[in-house]
């Protein structure tokens, strides 16, 4: 895990505090960005290793604009992104079973927000072992 770099994009500055705390107690090298614009200058610049994305920051669907445009560029292609964010809530519009589509929403994961520490964790690693499939969180 030492110098597994794992961006977070996410402009909500208090979550992204909590992640860092979680991600940083594993370990994990934590960069941040507010905003798709931000995100993409650090993705190209500092080369994560996973990326962790929110849907909703400037605008309502910035994640997912920001998610087809990393599967665009050759370098990001095979780059696990973990879709980590409340829109489904916020909305009523369950997106999640979109997600993998290469056309609408090319994640590995999706996770609906608030998630617990170990399943957070638990996906991440599932993500650097190699295990790129769309999963749901554990059925209650």
């Amino acid at each position: 895990m030492a110098n597994t770099k794992i961006l977070i994009v996410d402009d909500d500055i208090d979550y992204t505090l909590s992640l860092r705390a979680i991600l940083e107690n594993q370990h994990y090298d934590v960069i941040t960005a507010i905003n798709k614009t931000e995100g993409m200058e650090k993705a190209r610049l500092l080369k994560p290793d996973l990326i962790i994305l929110d849907v909703m920051m400037d605008r309502i669907q910035e994640g997912f604009e920001m998610s087809r445009e990393l599967r665009k560029e050759p370098e990001f292609k095979s780059l696990p992104i973990l879709m980590l964010t409340s829109i489904d809530s916020v909305t009523g519009v369950g997106f999640k079973s979109a997600a993998g589509d290469e056309d609408t929403i090319p994640v590995n994961a999706y996770i609906d927000k608030p998630v617990e520490p170990q399943v957070l964790l638990a996906e991440i690693r599932k993500l650097l072992s190699g295990e790129t499939g769309i999963d749901s969180e554990p059925e209650d």
